[in-house]
């Protein structure tokens, strides 16, 4: 029986009609409150946060939510369509045919032709209607730590990243020039393969990458001699990160096409970039506000002191009036972190904390 999977906005906590902006803000704040970096060992944050970044992935993306206020959990991922026998268009065969709905444009639409290309199916060319597949570099995962300075202000940074890198010697080919390739007898160059199943339904043909050349419809018969034919070869690449200001902890940045890249000229993956923040000696960040804790001794507490506070770049002056409570919050408006999506900026929060040390003594 195929999990139960929550709705996706019901796992943000947000309305259907959510707008970008309120989707991104809670999934910042669930994501920060299950990542598994501040819930060691607990399986339920770690599966939460998995279906949080699941729910973000759909609702973050225009065309991904279109198709899954339409058509549901099928309308994005095609596993569940096959697994609860329905679909966008299923009229009772696992959404094939239905009201003139192609899956294979919802599919594509979404993994952006990664089937190859042509065909009613993301590219199922069945033996020579459409393009030889291509594959697709790993995605890579780094973390960087940002000061709040670099938070508030936005921030670039220089990172060599230890990767799969193309090939310098062969291109990425992995052969070792022009002449070293031969038409793949399996697939006779198509790079499909075709197979009849036998179904409860009846008789079913079946398409899918030639096992033997990997749906490349090729077969390398001189191998580059660096690679030795995958067209990869490990490197360090230098990468300029450019870091929005206004990020937080946990939020992740993806930089295309700067992951793995590919075997034999393929499409490479993504850079993936998990934000940590280091904590600051004075201020303590509270979403788009800081708070800086005031120590007042209790004479300045009555009679009034003005004093200096930190703020992100310099230091600023305030005056506290005669008579100030303990607790009370003075607002710095402005002063603050700036909205990762250009929303205004937030302020910096004065906490009026007394200090019960003895006074000095003056004298004799």
């Amino acid at each position: 029986m195929a999990q139960e999977k929550r709705d996706y906005y019901e796992v943000l906590g947000v309305s259907k009609g959510a707008s970008d902006a309120e989707i991104k803000k809670a999934y910042r704040k669930l994501a920060m409150k299950y990542h598994p970096d501040y819930n060691p060992g607990d399986k339920d944050a770690e599966a939460k946060f998995k279906e949080i970044n699941e729910a973000n992935e759909v609702l973050s993306d225009p065309k991904k939510r279109q198709l899954y206020d339409q058509y549901g959990f099928a309308g994005v991922d095609p596993t569940y369509a096959a697994q609860n026998g329905g679909g966008p268009g299923s009229g009772g065969f696992g959404g094939f045919g239905g009201d003139g709905v192609d899956l294979g444009d919802i599919f594509g639409d979404i993994f952006g032709g990664h089937f190859g290309g042509g065909g009613g199916f993301g590219g199922f060319s069945g033996g020579g209607g459409g393009g030889h597949r291509v594959s697709r570099g790993s995605d890579l995962r780094i973390k960087v730590k940002l000061t709040l300075k670099e938070i508030v202000n936005g921030a670039t940074k220089k990172l060599k990243i230890n990767k799969q890198i193309t090939c310098d010697q062969c291109g990425g080919t992995g052969a070792k020039d022009k002449d070293s390739y031969s038409t793949c007898q399996t697939c006779n160059g198509s790079g499909y393969v075709s197979q009849v199943v036998n179904t409860f339904f009846g008789r079913t043909q079946t398409t899918q990458p030639c096992p033997t050349c990997h749906g490349e419809g090729k077969i390398i018969t001189n191998p580059c001699p660096k690679c030795h034919g995958e067209g990869t070869v490990r490197g360090e690449e230098v990468i300029e990160l450019k870091i929005p200001a206004g990020v937080g902890e946990g939020m992740q940045l993806s930089v295309s096409g700067k992951g793995n890249a590919a075997r034999h000229g393929g499409v490479p993956g993504d850079l993936l970039v998990l934000i940590e923040e280091e904590p600051d000696k004075e201020l303590v960040r509270d979403g788009n506000d800081l708070i800086y804790n005031l120590n007042l001794t209790i004479p300045q507490a009555v009679l009034g002191v003005s004093t200096e506070i930190p703020t992100v770049d310099a230091r600023a002056k305030i005056k506290i009036e005669p008579g100030t409570q303990a607790g009370k919050v003075l607002r710095l408006r402005g002063k603050g972190i700036p909205d990762v999506n250009g929303y205004g900026r937030g302020d910096i929060l004065v906490v009026v904390i007394p200090s019960y040390a003895p006074a000095a003594s003056f004298g004799s």
